[in-house]
């Protein structure tokens, strides 16, 4: 008995001696990230490029850093705090953006990314200055965004605390000859708090209207079979005409919405019983003039979308959560168009298994279309709309210098892409914006926006932008100039 009293005497010291050096070393030294500190504060007589170089869980960072031809930022004798991800890391972009290897990472994407992850001043979690606040501090970034970074009371550094999106650094403080290195589990990105997009605003009024008919249909050998009082919604694409290729039909009537205003946002929301959440998009069809019954629809009668029909809109799935189509500007195409016919099919091939609460659904709310409406009332200025001034192949970060609207909060000023730049991405995040989507004014204020060039298209060009705030405001057919320099 007195035996065993000693060991766990003696594993309680053991464990207390490895949580002090934890705190005097680093934030949390992992045995994956084994290296040879020249004392006990993890200071290393090589540069942050040569370590990445001697270490076998950082082959993705070293590839893509060669890749993109920017070893210089590794190598620079001035003091930089890098933040590393590991290969877990580039695993996780790579499956979540659909590439197969770095190489396939467009350059000037992957440049952002590598420049977005070099902070341009020198911060290890053992200085005062970040403690015993704990307080986010903002430091610039090599693609002229910022970067906050903290610890919390165990000492676990953070990055983007208290932003829309915050991640623990894996191992901190090693100390290179030119700075400090972090590593980290996740390619991280900038994205700042844009206010609350659900915020109850009393000049707003919501009216819902519900689905008339739902059904899916089922190929071959099920393709004559009816699922119209299904309690599911059930979508998927492997072949486009298998067993289990599966697509959703949803008719909802617009003369059933009553209340009058201006209409500011239009959504399709569905509830999902099941998804995988894979990160493929379902697309949401118009059928034009197309009417049917759920009774009698199956795979064999029920029409598709004329050829060369785009989606209306798309939504990637979230592991639950509802999906929801944003149908703003179709309705204000086809308001007078009364009764219409949506179809919901997935990605080609994407094998994604869907199902979603139909109306005959026993707990979950049905299909439905909810409608914004505003009084029209309010007026918006375009303040300044300077245009996007980018080197070739380089990164813009857009600020309210460069285009800003005003009359209303800045929350609430929504810009909505509709026609997008053919030499480069506009991104927002870690998302790359398309026709149709939608950033916030604010979004710019917080240089959330970035416009990256493709290294290739040296053509001027321009992005056509619309914005309106959520009382009606709205201001359209801005032309924002891209000059490439």
């Amino acid at each position: 008995m007195t035996n065993m009293k000693n060991m766990k005497t003696i594993r309680h010291l053991l464990l207390f001696c490895c949580a002090i050096l934890g705190l005097m070393g680093s934030c949390e030294i992992q045995e994956d990230f084994k290296y040879q500190p020249s004392n006990v504060d993890g200071k290393l007589d090589v540069d942050a490029w040569t370590y990445i170089q001697q270490h076998d869980s950082l082959s993705f960072l070293r590839q893509a850093i060669a890749y993109a031809e920017v070893q210089s930022l590794f190598q620079s004798s001035d003091a930089r705090t890098f933040i590393l991800p590991n290969n877990a890391a580039f695993r996780a972009y790579l499956k979540e953006n659909r590439y197969s290897d770095v190489e396939e990472i467009p350059l000037p994407i992957l440049r952002n990314i590598l420049r977005y992850h070099v902070v341009k001043d020198r911060v290890i979690f053992t200085d005062p200055a970040l403690a015993p606040s704990n307080r986010p501090i903002a430091y610039d970034t090599e693609n002229g965004q910022i970067m906050y970074l903290s610890h919390n009371t165990s000492y676990i550094g953070l990055i983007n605390e208290s932003t829309n999106v915050e991640w623990q650094i894996r191992t901190s403080n090693i100390e290179p000859t030119n700075g400090v290195i972090h590593i980290v589990n996740s390619v991280v990105y900038y994205s700042a708090p844009t206010g609350d997009a659900e915020a109850p605003n009393p000049n707003l009024i919501r009216d819902t209207i519900y689905a008339l008919h739902d059904s899916y249909v089922n190929g071959p050998p099920s393709a004559s079979q009816n699922f119209g009082t299904a309690t599911t919604l059930r979508v998927k694409n492997v072949t486009g005409n298998s067993e289990v290729d599966r697509r959703a039909y949803l008719m909802f009537d617009f003369n059933d919405f009553k209340k009058e205003g201006v209409v500011t946002d239009m959504q399709l929301k569905i509830q999902t019983v099941f998804t995988h959440g894979k990160g493929v998009f379902t697309y949401l069809y118009d059928i034009p003039g197309y009417n049917w019954t759920e009774t009698a629809i199956n795979f064999n009668n029920a029409q598709k979308p004329p050829a060369g029909n785009s989606p209306v809109a798309s939504y990637m799935a979230v592991a639950g959560q509802p999906f929801v189509f944003d149908i703003t500007d179709f309705y204000k195409s086809n308001a007078e168009q009364g009764r219409v016919t949506f179809m919901l099919d997935a990605q080609a091939g994407s094998d994604e298994t869907t199902d979603l609460a139909s109306k005959e659904h026993d707990t979950m709310d049905p299909p439905m279309l909810i409608s914004i409406l505003a009084s029209g009332e309010s007026t918006l200025t375009l303040d300044a709309n300077t245009g996007i001034n980018v080197s070739n192949g380089g990164v813009f970060v857009l600020d309210n210098e460069v285009l800003e609207v005003s009359g209303s909060a800045a929350a609430d000023i929504v810009y909505t892409v509709d026609a997008i730049s053919p030499n480069g991405w506009l991104i927002k995040g870690a998302n790359i914006l398309r026709a149709g989507d939608r950033f916030t004014q604010l979004d710019i204020d917080l240089k959330n926006i970035l416009f990256i060039h493709d290294g290739e298209n040296n053509a001027p060009s321009t992005l056509l932008l619309s914005a309106r705030d959520r009382s009606g405001g709205l201001i359209e057919d801005i032309e924002v100039a891209i000059n490439i320099q």
